[in-house]
């Protein structure tokens, strides 16, 4: 899970499916909510609504878990409606790593 970047991307509905090809996860601004699609994996691909944690502190799956990138743009969960639905209507951002697995890195990369 990684953290939503201040700054607005620049992705339409058009750019989305190579974004996430490449990206794994983008958040999903949508009036007063916020989504995270991501991939589980590499392997499938899901929404999780952000304002609601899971058991393990995760957020909480808000769609079904379906095998392409395709699929899951198809899939009708946002409120019966599609990401193709509300494309027009939502803000992307960029998912980061959180300041600690970066410093983690650098400090690994740094003793190698």
């Amino acid at each position: 899970m990684g953290v939503r970047a201040e700054e607005a991307l620049d992705l339409n509905y058009d750019g989305l499916t190579d974004y996430l090809s490449h990206n794994h996860s983008v958040y999903m601004a949508l009036g007063d909510a916020m989504y995270y699609l991501t991939d589980v994996n590499a392997h499938y691909w899901r929404a999780q609504d952000t304002s609601k944690l899971n058991h393990k502190g995760h957020y909480s799956d808000c769609s079904e878990l379906v095998p392409t990138i395709g699929e899951f743009l198809g899939l009708p969960w946002v409120d019966g409606r599609t990401v193709a639905d509300v494309a027009d209507e939502v803000t992307f951002y960029a998912s980061t790593k959180p300041r600690s697995e970066v410093e983690a890195e650098e400090a690994a990369a740094a003793e190698a």
